[in-house]
């Protein structure tokens, strides 16, 4: 039986529910971020866009490039609330979900349409009721695999609505640059301009051999999702086999201390996560892809389990160490670091060892009270001034 996937993205998320909350924004260039020197974009309304203003650019910046902008704190217990009724829309159709961040997530209804009827009913119930309880609006994707469904809603933006049919796939994707392509970052994007290759219909149907030559392994699976074709499931188990955070680069990280730092605020990521479900894991992995596609993951164990950040990012710093003095060029284009093998201990004793759990918990509170972000260790500090993250927690 073909699956029925639904992509759900809310349209400029945190921007949008300061407008609806504060109805002196509306229709005013809103950017959720302090002005700061080390302050960054987390969202910006749709009026700011046309300006260029767009999420991770330094604030200052955004204040340059629309100077009429009015940029208002984040408040991340307040997405939080409103993100929590979005998913209980989701939930009212499916108990399929994978939650991608607070305003993003796959649906799988293959198995609700013999209840709710086709795939577009279900899309624009999620949409009304969206709207009904938020007042927010929600870009709808709709397709037989993740990526296409993915794919409709980023198309139909904002206030998308838009089915892609096995029918209709090519037609939707061939003329498509291939920097829309899921996985095709700025290197891989430029190594197929260097070969003719701009669009995704010339992807699709390029000589292998070649896509080989300039991408390396991963060449046969761009041309897979080219063709449309995905066969990744909706991962909706509640229990987390692991909690990872990565981090891809417009420009290619050439210094271990650029690399160290942006492993400090993803550590930082992991640890809230891994606090906030209860957990403590043994094995810390970092995954670390040189340009184009060349990736590679390390992996160590800690000697009992942990949700301590200073544990998750020492670990892993020495890790990275090591990958990176055995490079002859180091370059990194992405870096992750993830937590697993969760056990079932008692809590005193896996916090007896980690002195740096109060600490952590402090954190954790006023991040969750002024935004994620607001209080962070020295090591990450760098990264407010380089790099441009587009990955999250998975």
């Amino acid at each position: 039986m073909q699956r029925a996937i639904i992509h759900v993205d809310m349209d400029a998320f945190y921007a949008a529910i300061e407008q609806r909350d504060d109805p002196a924004l509306r229709g005013k260039p809103v950017v959720v971020g302090e002005l700061g020197r080390r302050s960054v974009v987390s969202t910006a309304s749709y009026e700011a866009r046309p300006y260029g203003v767009r999420s991770a650019m330094p604030t200052l910046e955004a204040k340059r490039l629309c100077p009429h902008a009015i940029f208002v704190p984040v408040r991340m217990a307040r997405y939080r609330e409103v993100s929590e009724q979005v998913f209980a829309v989701f939930g009212e159709v499916t108990p399929e979900i994978e939650g991608l961040s607070l305003d993003e997530a796959f649906l799988d209804v293959t198995a609700s349409l013999r209840l709710f009827g086709d795939v577009e009913t279900i899309g624009r119930y999620l949409k009304r009721e969206i709207r009904a309880r938020t007042g927010l609006d929600a870009s709808v994707g709709m397709a037989h695999n993740k990526l296409l469904a993915k794919l409709a809603s980023e198309l139909s933006k904002p206030d998308g609505f838009l089915r892609v049919t096995p029918e209709t796939a090519q037609a939707v994707l061939d003329p498509l640059p291939v920097g829309r392509m899921w996985t095709v970052g700025k290197v891989a994007e430029a190594a197929l301009h260097r070969i003719g290759i701009r669009t995704v219909g010339e992807l699709r149907g390029a000589d292998p051999r070649r896509l080989a030559q300039a991408l390396g392994n991963h060449a046969a699976q761009l041309q897979r999702l080219a063709r449309g074709l995905d066969e990744r499931p909706v991962e909706s188990d509640v229990e987390e086999k692991s909690i990872s955070a990565e981090t891809t680069f417009e420009t290619d990280l050439a210094t271990f201390d650029q690399a160290s730092a942006w492993l400090a605020r993803l550590a930082e990521r992991v640890g809230e996560r891994v606090r906030a479900h209860d957990l403590a894991g043994r094995t810390v992995t970092v995954k670390l892809r040189k340009p184009p596609f060349e990736t590679h993951t390390r992996q160590a164990r800690v000697p009992a389990p942990t949700d301590a950040t200073d544990t998750i990012y020492q670990t892993g710093r020495a890790l990275l160490r090591d990958w990176w003095n055995a490079q002859e060029r180091p370059r990194l284009r992405l870096i992750g670091i993830g937590l697993s093998g969760f056990g079932a201990e008692p809590q005193s004793v896996l916090f007896d060892a980690d002195e740096g759990r109060e600490k952590d918990v402090v954190a954790d509170a006023i991040n969750r009270r002024f935004g994620g972000g607001s209080l962070t260790r020295g090591a990450a500090l760098k990264t407010r001034r380089s790099g441009s993250p587009d990955g999250g927690a998975s």
